[in-house]
């Protein structure tokens, strides 16, 4: 037997990707409808299995709770020089070095209180010394710790006009630190925490003695524990708001029809969701894992997505023929639903199994990223099973004729007659009073009945059609405006409750201590030929710009004005250590040299300045400038040194961290869309959903940039769920469109809304109206979250029922092949026919 290929048939590269496209979708489906068979015939052993799941690691996360205490390793990126850096001035001048230094918090500060005392506008702070020794005298009385140093700062700073020492005429705030010596002891630092709490409790107590004063304290465990408050805030509003999405995922399964509805199925849908995060939470428990704010955006992650695969099977249920056993409806609605649900699911691991990989470098994104990938994986497997053993029994309620809601026989129609309206209303089957002709009673479900006679025709007409260009142009030309304006959010308190201490101190000391940087560490590490005129050029050179507090220019002007020469080394170091260092206006200055003895001769090993520059009101901004430009000369001067601060750890390359994971995140994205280019799904349909998952994410990034939303670790971590999220709800949408044999665009288009249009609009409605609640909560961390979510599921709405229905229909793919072939066939049907009656000329036939 041989094979010809016909003139003009596909080349066989072509053929043989049809085939296997054909038979891996095949496969998948054959598989999916042989799992729901399984389901479908042991219902009882998969609704007990997830539940008893559920239990044993639910009691585990409740026993073995612990929040994350360590705020840095969370927020800041994890491979830093910053962190580099502060390791090796910690080695060169330890801590315990410069407790009497004015900047003692350069590398390490430990524990340690501040406090804002600011006058009422108008007054000067300087005139109010009883109350502020007062304030001073009460902290050092405290018992459990005593201070090291206090280091002050004033703020609002009015100078005497024409003063050429730049005299302090009045000032409206004034700063004070205080540090604790705990050297890393376990006890100490107890005894320091112990401390930071009865401080911050003084400072209230203070305040309300002092009403001619006000204060506003900081601790070292503030920052924490406000980071923390936002989960305590935000509490209730999660509760409020899966109230609020079983309410709408129960009203939206209902139908008037009380034999087809399926009211219960939507609320256990969302009930399946939650069930199986808290086994994910118990899971990530049992491993060691310790909670930290960001994980409240898990819960609204997980339901965006399994809420999705609920509505989808309830789609495909009421997609299946009614007259066939429940059992087979069951396996055809898995068939026909999980094959999409599985490959969403697979890229939603693909995707944050990435942002979890060693190339994310803010480690709060790695623990969401692992936390979401167990999520997913369980998500997955509740909806087949437990959520599936749900349909199970419900299929056999109503194929026995039972109420959707009260359980009970719904009664003949002879019965419902003799009865009230009102028991009529309750009790109707809805089928038995349709006409013969209605071949589909669950077209009477609101929202699909609303889809196919108002919407789908509205959206498809030739007027509203050039409206929709222009706001997409509109929405384009806003996105693209806002991805140029894109900042990153190295700023800490993006993540704090909005109405915590630490918030007020930051916004008190960004208004009045905000003209100059923070003190700069710059630290000489290696022997220094500082006698030297050419070594004193380059310092001079690399301080220039800086306000310096420096021992070198200090002791220069020293032996300029006692009229010493040292030129050489032997003078300049001799004169340093016997007659500079002695005098007690320099004293201060010993803790800055590092000297080393060879026999008679001694060395200058390192030492360090410290820099303050001059800034703007956008500090942060400056001072990271400031760290870029530092650096390099580093590399490049003859002079080796370094620059640290505690904030550069929190500032070091933060924008190249927070953006790593949602490069990384598309990327995949991207890769598996064209590696399944040519295989699994027509090409066109892959080739439309790159290009709206492109364009919602970057609408979703500009138009979060121009709603004052930075990108720190939430918008990013909301960013990867972004282009999840686009593909969960384009991808059946454009599919079925693209596989759609109907004769134009348009219909296509209306039969793709018509068969996926209800399970999208039922579960962005319900992701969307379960972020309100989040809107309430005082909580900068929330209010971020809440705002690129709703971005998310805005965006993804505008697409797939506003954008994607108005281009596909004058876009490719053509719908032309598809009238060829049923022409081809209406012909080829038309000459058989006319064989049959040449061959029985006497064959009758009766229409």
């Amino acid at each position: 037997m041989c094979f010809l290929r016909r003139p003009g048939a596909p080349a066989s590269w072509i053929w043989w990707r049809m085939m296997l496209r054909q038979v891996l979708r095949r496969g998948l489906q054959s598989f999916c409808h042989r799992l729901g068979l399984c389901v479908s015939r042991h219902p009882v052993f998969f609704l007990t299995v997830p539940a008893v799941l559920t239990i044993t690691f639910g009691l585990s996360a409740l026993n073995r709770f612990q929040p994350e205490g360590d705020l840095e390793r969370l927020v800041a990126p994890s491979h830093s020089l910053a962190k580099i850096e502060r390791s090796l001035a910690s080695s060169l001048f330890p801590l315990d070095q410069s407790k009497s230094q004015l900047y003692s918090d350069l590398h390490t500060p430990g524990r340690y209180g501040r406090v804002i005392l600011l006058s009422p506008p108008g007054d000067n702070i300087l005139l109010q010394a009883e109350g502020i020794l007062q304030t001073h005298r009460a902290v050092l009385e405290m018992k459990d710790g005593r201070n090291s140093f206090i280091g002050h700062q004033l703020g609002g700073v009015v100078e005497v006009p024409n003063s050429k020492d730049q005299r302090v005429k009045s000032a409206r705030a004034i700063q004070i630190t205080y540090y604790l010596q705990t050297y890393g002891s376990a006890t100490q630092d107890l005894i320091g925490e112990k401390w930071e709490n009865e401080f911050c409790k003084l400072m209230r107590k203070l305040q309300e003695e002092h009403q001619d004063l006000q204060l506003y304290s900081l601790a070292s465990f503030s920052l924490w524990r406000d980071f923390h408050k936002s989960s305590i805030l935000a509490r209730s509003k999660v509760l409020v708001s899966l109230m609020l999405i079983l309410t709408t995922a129960t009203l939206s399964s209902s139908m008037k029809d009380c034999l087809r509805g399926k009211p219960f199925l939507g609320l256990l849908g969302v009930l399946t969701v939650c069930i199986s995060i808290i086994t994910a939470a118990g899971i990530f428990f049992i491993t060691d894992g310790k909670y930290n704010s960001t994980l409240l955006g898990i819960p609204f992650f997980a339901m965006g997505h399994g809420t999705k695969g609920v509505f989808e099977l309830l789609s495909g249920w009421r997609r299946t023929k009614e007259n066939l056993p429940f059992k087979d409806r069951v396996a055809d609605a898995y068939s026909d639903v999980m094959v999409t649900y599985t490959m969403t699911s697979s890229l939603y691991f693909i995707t944050f199994g990435m942002g979890a990989s060693p190339f994310t470098n803010i480690e709060a994104v790695k623990v969401f990223c692992q936390n979401m990938c167990v999520s997913i994986l369980l998500n997955y497997f509740y909806i087949f099973s437990f959520f599936g053993s749900c349909l199970v029994f419900a299929g056999q309620l109503e194929q026995n004729r039972y109420h959707s809601i009260f359980c009970c026989k719904i009664p003949s129609a002879e019965y419902l007659d003799r009865k009230p309206v009102w028991f009529q209303t309750v009790m109707s089957d809805g089928h038995q009073q349709t006409s013969h002709h209605e071949t589909n009673p669950y077209q009477h479900h609101f929202i699909q009945h609303f889809l196919r006679e108002h919407y789908n025709e509205w959206i498809t007409n030739i007027y509203v059609k050039p409206f929709v260009v222009i706001l997409y142009l509109i929405y384009a030309s806003f996105s693209f405006m806002g991805c140029l304006q894109i900042s990153d959010g190295a700023n800490i308190i993006n993540l704090l409750a909005s109405d915590s201490p630490s918030i007020s101190y930051a916004m008190v000391q960004q208004k009045y201590f905000s003209n100059y940087s923070p003190v700069i560490g710059f630290y000489v590490y290696e022997p220094l030929e500082y006698w030297n005129n050419s070594v004193q050029e380059d310092l001079r050179r690399l301080c220039s710009g800086f306000t310096a507090v420096s021992w070198v220019e200090q002791y220069y002007q020293f032996l300029k004005v006692s009229n010493i020469s040292a030129n050489n080394k032997s003078d300049f170091i001799s004169v340093l250590q016997s007659s500079f260092l002695k005098k007690p206006e320099f004293q201060h200055f010993r803790n800055d040299i590092i000297f080393s003895k060879a026999g008679d001769e001694s060395n200058i090993i390192a030492s360090r300045l410290y820099l303050v520059a001059r800034t703007s009101r956008d500090k942060q901004k400056e001072v990271i400038e400031v760290l870029e430009k530092l650096r390099p000369l580093s590399l490049s001067k003859s002079i080796r040194f370094i620059v640290f601060n505690p904030s550069f750890v929190f500032m070091d390359h933060y924008s190249l961290s927070v953006t790593v994971p949602v490069l990384i995140a598309g990327f995949g994205v991207l890769l598996v869309l064209i590696l399944t280019f040519f295989l699994v799904i027509h090409p066109l349909g892959n080739f439309w959903l790159i290009l709206s998952v492109t364009s919602i994410e970057l609408g979703v990034l500009g138009l979060m940039t121009l709603w004052n939303v930075d990108m720190d670790c939430i918008s990013i971590l909301c960013l990867i769920y972004t282009f999840n999220f686009a593909i969960d709800h384009c991808a059946p949408l454009l599919y079925t469109f693209v596989l759609a044999t109907e004769h134009t665009r348009t219909q296509c288009i209306k039969s793709s809304l018509q068969e996926h249009g209800t399970a999208i609009l039922q579960n962005v409605t319900s992701f969307l109206i379960g972020l309100v609640p989040l809107l309430f909560v005082p909580s900068n961390l929330t209010f971020t979250l809440f705002k690129c979510l709703l971005l998310t599921g805005s965006c993804t709405l505008l697409h797939c029922f506003v954008i994607l229905p108005v281009f596909l229909t004058f876009f490719p793919p053509s719908k032309k092949h598809h009238k060829k072939k049923k022409r081809a066939k209406r012909k080829e049907r038309e000459e058989i026919e006319c064989i049959e009656i040449q061959e029985n000329p006497d064959h009758v036939t009766t229409v």
